[in-house]
């Protein structure tokens, strides 16, 4: 007797099932359904899954050969997820019992135990509440950093605007300096930050 290699996936109706079966033929393959049990058989190939997790409806299943597996559709009696082909359960179509228990008597009535979602709602909304960059000079990024360079040039003198203009273009980038005295010396040296190193692109 060979085992098989098989594996399943489920939805909440059905559970199919992929027995790996090379080379099946069609007409020499026997699959069984019962309530609990299913029997796959191909010649001396056998596998056989009981008790199944949940109770299937025979009539409703069914199966394909095909070239590499063949695919059987477990139609289930009972909707829900099984999370695994085989198992004791208990027997969902079993009577519950009755609902008229009275419920565990509790100091609070049912209608006081109210959530109140507007309290949590307003927690979670000024927990979320944006930083301004006063809180956080991180909170804008780049554009942060972009909007504040920008307001510097804006309200500079020329000779300032004149070295801002001047370093950043010399230097790639790397230097921005508001000092003309320095800037109008000579080029601006380009001055990568630690750890990488200045590579110019032709």
């Amino acid at each position: 007797m060979t085992s098989l290699r098989h594996e399943f996936y489920e939805t909440d109706e059905r559970l199919t099932l992929s027995v790996f079966d090379r080379g099946a033929n069609p007409g020499e393959v026997s699959v069984k359904f019962e309530p609990r049990k299913l029997t796959y058989q191909n010649g001396d190939k056998v596998l056989s899954l009981q008790p199944l997790k949940g109770q299937i409806d025979p009539d409703k299943s069914a199966y394909t050969v095909g070239q590499v597996k063949v695919e059987i559709r477990l139609a289930k009696l009972v909707q829900g997820r099984w999370g695994s082909l085989v198992g004791e359960s208990p027997d969902p179509l079993a009577s519950f019992p009755s609902t008229s228990t009275p419920a565990a008597s509790s100091d609070v009535p049912i209608s006081n135990k109210k959530k109140n979602w507007e309290g949590i709602t307003s927690e979670i909304l000024v927990g979320e509440k944006e930083k301004t960059t006063e809180e956080d000079p991180n909170v804008g990024g780049d554009s942060t950093v972009n909007t504040f360079f920008q307001k510097i040039f804006a309200d500079a003198d020329d000779d300032t605007r004149r070295a801002m203009m001047k370093s950043f273009q010399e230097s790639g980038g790397t230097t921005l300096s508001t000092n003309w005295e320095d800037v109008k010396k000579g080029k601006v040296e380009v001055k990568p930050p630690a750890g990488s190193e200045w590579k110019k692109w032709c």
